[in-house]
């Protein structure tokens, strides 16, 4: 082998074992749900796992439970992503300005990002409990209710908890990522704003948002898609009760493999969230104009 071969090899070569590593660890798995979405594949049957066509799919559209589903993950994903943007960004915007103990505050509001999903659920559900939750104590003391509500057994308000519980843990990823952006605007365009005499709106919309427009499209893009892909929230919280009222796709999908067990329809639905999720990253992107982003 000639020297240039080994030179041009040299680069594959480097990246070779985590190549073959993320072949191993992603790529079989995702081959092996898009081969089960086309089986009968069922863990009760595994002496009877066949082919059959699209069957899954042809099922899962016509579930009756399908498209309140589709409405919940929906309404799910874009009431959260937009919750957590708008109280993620005047997060980082206070946190920008100087003020005394701002480490301390800082460490204490970005506290929810270090907790589990699980422990969020936890607290959430019996926070929401109707009959000895915390929630229904304050809203009694404080003359906002005469009776206890059922927030997990009440369709729309366990949707709604799940909801709230998203935003609250998913706010300091949002803030983080916007104060190192705003952190990173340079400040003498502001002295030359203020020499023009640009109000603070003409400046965050003309200088701040072009600015940090890149890391705010990637943390939506992400977000969104960390979000649609979320179930144990759900699980925890709610179950998907009542009457699948709070379930959404990616939790409908864990209780067919692991409640269920039939790996085939949870296969078809893993499929369907992958194509969806793609097709949502490559419009996005393309409607947002990422690539010119932080263009002046």
């Amino acid at each position: 082998m000639s020297l240039a071969t080994k030179r041009k090899l040299q680069p594959y070569l480097y990246i070779a074992p985590i190549m073959i590593l993320l072949l191993l660890m992603f790529g079989y798995p995702l081959i092996k749900s898009i081969v089960m979405s086309f089986q009968d594949y069922k863990l009760t049957k595994l002496n009877k796992i066949h082919w059959n066509n699209f069957k899954n799919y042809k099922n899962m559209i016509s579930d009756k439970n399908f498209w309140l589903l589709v409405k919940n993950s929906l309404v799910y994903v874009i009431t959260s992503v937009i919750g957590q943007f708008l109280l993620g960004l005047g997060l980082a915007l206070a946190l920008n300005k100087r003020f005394r103990g701002r480490g301390v505050y800082q460490s204490i509001v970005f506290l929810p990002w270090a907790f589990s999903s699980f422990v969020v659920g936890l607290l959430f559900r019996w926070s929401f409990n109707g009959e000895y939750g915390v929630i229904n104590d304050l809203l009694k003391k404080m003359g906002v209710i005469e009776k206890g509500i059922s927030w997990l057994g009440t369709p729309g308000y366990s949707l709604a908890v799940i909801i709230f519980a998203m935003i609250w843990i998913g706010i300091p990823f949002f803030a983080i990522n916007i104060l190192a952006a705003l952190q990173s605007v340079p400040a003498e365009i502001y002295e030359a704003a203020d020499v023009d005499g640009c109000g603070t709106f003409r400046k965050f919309f003309s200088l701040t948002l072009p600015f940090i427009k890149p890391t705010i499209i990637m943390t939506i893009l992400l977000r969104t898609i960390w979000i649609f892909n979320s179930f144990d929230l759900v699980v925890i919280i709610t179950e998907g009760g009542p009457a699948n009222y709070s379930q959404t796709l990616p939790s409908y999908m864990y209780s067919q493999a692991f409640s269920s067990y039939d790996f085939g329809m949870a296969g078809a639905l893993g499929v369907l969230l992958m194509v969806v999720l793609s097709v949502y990253a490559v419009i996005f992107l393309k409607v947002t104009n990422y690539d010119k982003a932080g263009d002046f």
